[in-house]
């Protein structure tokens, strides 16, 4: 059987109104422009959004990293933008950091999640999409789903999961990376993906099956940039059954809010609310940080779906939850933990006030 590419990709092209949602004229756009110039090249695809941020989710049978396929995601993003600076949205086109394409959108300022794969007689998939957080935000879930036998039962009764999991993990300051083997260096890995701002894990292998399980976004704008343009907003791809943790231990990790980075102005700590595509609309305090996440079936890489998962109301005591720890992190206004530590801020006012007040320090006798 031939493989199979499923790329998402996403980009924040103009937010409506402020930072909480995408206009629909945007997304008609994107879904104009992949209907006619995707012709060839594509075999299906879903324009949609979570928050302001619109998500690409396109299947093809070109690899990952193709030139064409970038290039296709990058010139709908563009068309939307035009449309976003006629609405004169704010932060048009915020994401994309060049005004041309150049072979490769990574590092170009959108997010990209691809993996390449056979399809299995069933390749059931869930793509999350994040708003107003960073690539850490998928350490803890990732590492629930692949590694912790309290969140995933297949880990000790699926022959297949019983051997664990490979992570390979990125250091996103010196640019490295490296590959954990799970479970006999679970302690190891956790020194790492603990410092979420620093180490992210980018893809989940099967140990088993020598298969990609689980992939996800690690670009970090503000330090492609070298100034604050939004938070990072990542996406993440993982595999479900016949091997890989079943859908319902995918979402399992999201039902109790963890705290991410993100939220206003991309420098506090908020939870993470699981919600519907219809509820991503990050209002309060331009939050809390939001997640969706949309299950398909691939069939010859047809998306058939999709299922929006955290529709369900079985997510309710999540969101409350959330809500209630939203209210004690607000509660703290400019003082850590709420805000970011002193090194997550070097893209804000701070490097301003230092050098501003840097002659009235003096030693301490």
């Amino acid at each position: 059987m031939p493989r199979i590419t499923l790329s998402v990709i996403k980009a924040d092209v103009g937010s409506f109104v402020g930072h909480s949602c995408v206009h629909p004229e945007l997304l008609d756009t994107a879904k104009e422009y992949l209907a006619d110039k995707g012709k060839g090249r594509l075999i299906d695809y879903l324009v949609t959004h979570v928050g302001d941020d619109m998500e690409l989710i396109m299947t093809h049978g070109r690899g990952t990293d193709n030139e064409e396929i970038h290039g296709l995601a990058w010139n709908a993003f563009m068309q939307a933008t035009y449309a976003a600076r006629k609405l004169k949205l704010y932060g048009a086109g915020q994401d994309l950091l060049a005004d041309s394409f150049s072979g490769n959108i990574k590092g170009m300022g959108p997010g990209v999640a691809e993996m390449e794969f056979e399809e299995r007689p069933a390749e059931p998939v869930v793509v999350f999409m994040a708003d107003k957080t960073d690539p850490g935000a998928w350490n803890l879930p990732l590492y629930k789903i692949f590694a912790d036998p309290f969140n995933t039962a297949g880990l000790i009764i699926d022959p297949k999961m019983h051997q664990g999991f490979d992570f390979e993990v990125h250091d996103l300051i010196d640019h490295k990376k490296i590959v954990f083997h799970c479970p006999e260096e679970l302690y190891d890995m956790l020194v790492f993906i603990g410092a979420t701002g620093r180490y992210c894990i980018k893809s989940v292998y099967s140990r088993t099956l020598k298969e990609i399980a689980a992939t996800s976004s690690t670009q970090r704008l503000n330090l492609m940039a070298g100034r604050y343009v939004g938070k990072d907003d990542p996406v993440c791809i993982v595999r479900c059954q016949s091997g890989m943790p079943a859908v319902g231990e995918v979402l399992e990790p999201f039902t109790r809010p963890h705290l991410v980075a993100g939220w206003m102005r991309g420098s506090h700590y908020g939870p993470l609310m699981p919600c519907s595509v219809n509820h991503s609309t990050p209002t309060r305090f331009d939050g809390p940080p939001r997640v969706v996440a949309l299950g398909f079936q691939l069939c010859q890489g047809k998306l058939i779906g999709p299922q929006d998962f955290f529709a369900d109301q079985a997510y309710d005591r999540a969101r409350q939850q959330a809500n209630k720890i939203a209210d004690y992190m607000r509660s703290l206004g400019p003082f850590e933990p709420h805000r970011l530590g002193l090194d997550e801020l070097e893209y804000t006012t701070m490097p301003q006030v230092m050098d501003k007040l840097s002659g009235r320090f003096e030693p301490v006798e």
